[in-house]
């Protein structure tokens, strides 16, 4: 999701299915601490000048299409009250960072400019808190985001940017069909990428609601680049939660990955092509992308397989994978049986499975969803003329409600298998616990939350 962050655009459209990984940004991509060389992260002296510099004040006004209702998190500040008393504070709040924002080279003048204007947007708190009913299966989330017009697209793109792909390629060693996919997903090529003041939207999350130390360094990222002068206001317009550009950086991401290829004095990752390719191909190279190396293989698993092995952590060679009689997808043979990866099987033993490489990690680094990582690696494979995948997904399955997927993690917590707090979302320790739950009744211990599982933890 994100994670991103939209999710703007399609991302956006199906922040359910990457809800974990969209984290409390509501996005996803980019949120790593990594730094590259020549990103700007130094920490000048603090000016002489140290006192919060006058800031006009903003009219009050009614909140901004907000609910006016407790956000569905249950945190304290999500509460309607704090975030109403948040929101009268706003401005004596922005006012408070300008220490934090000249201890980082921002001038005073810079900081009054850019923040004149600025007042709380509280339909974010709504957004940031959505719980939503339903979430996509991977095979809808698949279909939305890998079609034939984006395809066609991305295969345009890849045409004319030719020379700048393979510059960018020779450069960082990254894979160009996964570049032109993440641009794909994530704006449309830069087609769809938000509307929001990433400064507002930053500003706003740094003062009111539960995440307001992280944004508050997100805020002061945004501030750093309008002060070096990288980017507009203008420019900078994203999601809800601060992501902009052709690829959704993150204010603090754009810091730390965005490059000037082109050379034109600017970073520019909203309508420079050269940068837009140059800085996605950095943060892949500084999250540990092998050159010349794929994401992952689509498997057969045979009837009978001990699904306790499809786990994250349980990295074997492919020739451990075969032993265990793990074959690719049509009859092709692996390249290289040294090669590690672990086995994914995001639809249950009744869809397929997936061996997924260092590469697959690389993509997750971006948007910690396996099912966006996923979509990332395939559509990747198709622009370079690969194929659909060969195995059926279990179209019939039905997508469990929110209330549904509630109810089965206080099912399995009855049961002693789930010690976690029942929240609706089906991560990590659900699957576990499900899968635990599985093995002891017989079952296929794959973790997948199908609604016959529901019903036989019902005892129906």
């Amino acid at each position: 999701m994100r994670q991103s962050g939209t999710f703007v655009a399609a991302a956006a459209m199906l922040m359910a299915v990457s809800a974990h990984a969209q984290t409390a940004t509501g996005r996803g991509p980019l949120q790593s601490r990594a730094e590259i060389t020549g990103s700007i992260n130094q920490t000048p002296s603090m000016p002489r000048q140290v006192a919060p510099p006058p800031r006009r004040m903003a009219q009050a006004a009614p909140p901004k299409e907000w609910s006016g209702e407790d956000g569905a998190s249950g945190h304290p500040l999500m509460t309607a009250d704090a975030i109403r008393r948040s929101a009268q504070n706003f401005d004596r709040c922005v006012a408070g960072m300008w220490p934090d924002a000249a201890r980082r080279g921002i001038s005073q003048q810079s900081f009054e400019r850019f923040t004149a204007d600025l007042s709380p947007d509280l339909r974010i708190m709504d957004l940031m808190d959505s719980q939503p009913e339903f979430t996509k299966a991977v095979w809808d989330y698949l279909d939305i985001l890998v079609t034939d017009a984006r395809i066609a697209r991305g295969r345009e793109v890849l045409a004319k940017n030719a020379a700048t792909f393979a510059a960018a390629e020779k450069a960082y060693g990254v894979d160009r069909y996964i570049i032109a996919a993440i641009w794909g997903i994530e704006s449309n090529y830069g087609t769809q990428g938000g509307d929001r003041s990433v400064l507002n939207s930053t500003a706003t999350l740094a003062c009111v609601g539960r995440r307001q130390g992280y944004f508050k360094d997100e805020f002061l990222a945004a501030l750093e680049i309008l002060h070096r002068g990288d980017l507009t206001p203008q420019q900078m317009r994203g999601s809800w939660a601060g992501a902009f550009g052709a690829t959704q950086f993150m204010p603090t991401a754009f810091k730390r990955f965005a490059v000037d290829f082109d050379g034109d004095g600017k970073r520019n990752t909203v309508d420079d092509i050269p940068d837009i390719i140059a800085s996605t191909a950095a943060k892949f190279k500084k999250d540990g992308w092998a050159q010349g190396q794929t994401w992952g293989y689509e498997v057969e698993v045979p009837q009978g397989f001990n699904y306790l092995h499809a786990d994250r952590a349980k990295n074997y060679t492919i020739a451990q994978w075969e032993h265990l009689g793990v074959r690719r997808a049509g009859g092709k043979p692996f390249p290289r049986t040294t090669d590690k990866a672990f086995l994914l099987a995001p639809a249950g033993a009744d869809g397929p499975g997936f061996l997924m490489l260092g590469n697959f990690r690389s993509i997750m680094r971006y948007n910690p969803s396996e099912a966006y990582a996923l979509a990332i690696g395939h559509f990747a494979d198709r622009l370079r003329g690969g194929t659909p995948f060969v195995q059926q997904w279990p179209r019939q399955e039905r997508v469990l409600s929110r209330d549904e997927r509630f109810e089965l993690q206080q099912l399995l917590a009855q049961r002693g298998f789930y010690r976690g707090e029942p929240d609706g979302n089906l991560g990590g320790e659900t699957r576990k616990a499900l899968r635990s739950f599985q093995a002891a009744a017989g079952l296929p211990a794959d973790g997948f939350a199908s609604s016959g599982i529901l019903d036989r933890l019902r005892g129906r």
